[in-house]
């Protein structure tokens, strides 16, 4: 999808290596409105990953807690491969794909991070922009950090269990499991109810096979941000068995509450505690897309992080309706999720069948 406006893409979203030139532009057109039809119900793509035992611990071995700490965010995919030539129709194709959360202005990357102090609620709030999550619950022992490998390069998101037939499927951002219509990722692990200094309570969950939508794989449309994932057992344990799981709605209605969790690692946040937005949803001002904003100030490493609707603070349980995908990068302070319509059903049907 081509947009006239300047987006935070995964390639030039990175505000402070690409310089004022992308953050201060002024649209050329305002934009039009545009409602993309839903994709083909069976427009699924597929991935076979780590499937025998020598793989799976061969990817398992590769995440020292020393790669582990040194993993950038997904959405930095592009600065660090600028150098090379582009690849048509990946991320780092064009500054018109917004896929990817921004990361902040002043600075990129694992080097120089300025952690600054997080709100923490006594109890959560209906409404904050950016809060740390200090309640409990299934949620934290549900979201998890996930560690990828793209074009060589090591790199961070954030995904969710939900509940599924075969007890492996956890939801992602599209962007966090293919370069749109480049590179699939590799050495892909997930860490639930990850813990400060690279704890695993619960273990690690290598891929099995890979799911995104038709139109994610083809052109990397940000309406079809979404991945789902099937795992491989951890110690003989489905990952559901371990720590649980989140329901997984679709075609919900449009709007209304929702909290959207995730591990933010670019400044002000450094990736290791959960954070949480909350807040109602809008439609895309823009008619860019069809997802829906929160307003948010979380950044790149949060890819890929739960939206919980009907969520209980009490128990941390709720309904997956989206995750986290992007920003405009002439709005830092709303993030935007894909709709979970008849796309991410079918996703997930194949995914849960897996």
């Amino acid at each position: 999808m081509t947009s006239s406006l300047p987006l935070l893409a995964s390639a030039p979203l990175v505000a402070g290596m690409m310089g004022a030139a992308l953050i201060g532009a002024t649209p050329v057109h305002a934009p039009k409105p545009v409602s993309p039809a839903p994709a083909p119900q069976a427009d699924v793509v597929e991935h076979v990953a780590a499937r025998s035992s020598h793989e799976q611990r061969r990817v398992l071995d590769y995440w020292t807690p020393a790669r582990m700490s040194k993993a950038l965010p997904i959405d930095l995919l592009g600065t660090v491969a600028r150098t090379a030539l582009p690849r048509d129709g990946g991320l780092l194709s064009g500054l018109s794909n917004k896929a990817g959360v921004a990361t902040a202005p002043e600075l990129s990357g694992a080097a120089g991070k300025i952690v600054t102090p997080r709100r923490l609620s006594a109890r959560p709030t209906a409404t904050t922009s950016g809060s740390r999550w200090g309640t409990g619950g299934l949620v934290t022992r549900t979201t998890g950090r996930v560690f990828l490998t793209m074009d060589g390069v090591d790199f961070v998101c954030s995904a969710s269990t939900v509940r599924s037939a075969n007890k492996d499927v956890v939801v992602t951002a599209g962007h966090c499991v293919k370069d749109g219509k480049g590179s699939w990722a590799g050495n892909w692990t997930f860490v639930p109810g990850y813990e400060p200094g690279g704890g695993k309570p619960y273990g690690s969950y290598t891929a099995r096979r890979m799911f995104v939508a038709g139109p994610w794989s083809r052109s990397g449309d940000d309406s079809y941000d979404v991945g789902m994932v099937a795992l491989n057992t951890s110690g003989g344990r489905h990952v559901a068995d371990a720590v649980g799981t989140q329901e997984i709605a679709f075609n919900p209605s449009r709007g209304g509450q929702v909290y959207g969790f995730g591990f933010p690692a670019d400044p002000p946040f450094d990736g290791e505690e959960l954070i949480y937005c909350s807040g109602r949803v809008t439609d895309d001002p823009h008619g860019q897309t069809r997802d829906q904003g929160l307003r948010c100030d979380m950044t790149a490493g949060s890819s890929g992080g739960p939206w919980l609707t009907s969520f209980d603070v009490t128990t941390g349980r709720g309904k997956v309706t989206s995750v986290s995908s992007f920003k405009y990068s002439n709005d830092h302070g709303t993030m935007y999720g894909p709709y979970f319509g008849d796309s991410a059903k079918a996703l997930f049907a194949t995914a849960e069948r897996a």
